[in-house]
């Protein structure tokens, strides 16, 4: 049985077949050429026969040698390949990515983030896809993805979690009176039409309990799942809509100038805290490290929108 073949005698062997002699190979690989044969040598017993005839000081290959060649320098092509992709894997340039986003992420954030990320990397490829938060999170503790961008629910052993701080900001039409205002308020609300994500969802507890403490009524008149079609509610003018960050940055890259919403702070302070999420039971490549840290920074970047 071969068990010690190194890298370096096929690497010897072959220069030696290529050059036809031992000091051919020497100036070649930058060796003495007793070095060299006695390389050889050691290959010849890790064979268990010999590869060449010595005739007069020369080195005649055997059939065997000829068959071996071809052999060497497949592994050691092979090798090459396996160094040069490993050399892109290590500098960023090449691998796969899969990442996993709750649906407002997923719209204008993550397209963006994965784009600035991958312009110089032509060889990285990219799954990207949409799910709840509770599904996302499933998905990293089961380690299916690399990477999840998903609402704050709390702590799990499987999971590791980078927080981002966010809150939410309440949408409106610009030619509202309540657009005059800096910041608004339970007060200015109280028994308003409101589109808010279904009862169970935090930010419909959070709002909820706000108005209360203030002795204001919070009147869900939309409920709905996310928070895209309460926007284009409030554009239609029929509600008010206290959405995150993201989601009121998404609109304004969206529409831009021809958008009618306008967004401002509410206070007390809403939270609406989302986090990158990845396995925690095993590493993450560089790829995936070097994806969550852009992430935060891109955040904070998109949202900037919000508060100009």
């Amino acid at each position: 049985m071969i068990t010690n073949l190194s890298i370096r005698q096929l690497q010897t062997f072959r220069e030696v077949m290529r050059s036809g002699s031992v000091t051919g190979a020497s100036r070649v690989l930058g060796r003495t050429q007793p070095s060299v044969s006695a390389m050889l040598a050691s290959l010849e017993a890790e064979l268990g026969f010999d590869l060449f005839e010595r005739h007069r000081g020369r080195l005649i290959p055997k059939p065997e040698a000829h068959f071996f060649f071809e052999e060497a320098q497949e592994i050691l092509a092979r090798v090459t390949r396996s160094a040069q992709t490993m050399r892109e894997i290590g500098d960023l340039e090449r691998g796969r990515l899969k990442v996993a986003s709750y649906p407002g992420g997923s719209l204008f954030l993550l397209p963006r983030i994965i784009a600035e990320f991958v312009k110089d990397r032509p060889e990285v490829d990219v799954s990207m896809m949409t799910r709840t938060s509770v599904r996302v999170r499933e998905w990293i503790a089961s380690q299916q993805y690399d990477v999840g961008i998903a609402e704050m629910l709390g702590e799990r052993e499987s999971i590791n979690i980078q927080p981002i701080h966010l809150e939410c900001v309440c949408a409106l039409r610009k030619d509202d009176p309540l657009a005059q205002k800096e910041i608004l308020t339970p007060n200015d609300l109280d028994n308003a039409p409101m589109a808010a994500l279904f009862r169970e969802h935090f930010t419909y507890r959070d709002a909820e309990r706000a108005f209360a403490e203030a002795g204001r009524r919070f009147r869900m008149r939309f409920e709905i799942s996310v928070f895209v079609p309460g926007l284009t509610l409030v554009e239609q003018g029929v509600a008010y809509c206290l959405v995150d960050q993201i989601s009121a940055a998404s609109y304004q890259l969206y529409r831009g100038d021809q958008g009618v919403l306008t967004f401002r702070p509410f206070r007390p302070r809403l939270p609406y805290d989302i986090a990158v999420l990845t396995p925690a039971h095993r590493p993450s490549s560089r790829l995936a490290a070097a994806f969550c840290e852009r992430v935060d920074h891109e955040v904070k970047r998109f949202i900037e929108a919000v508060s100009a």
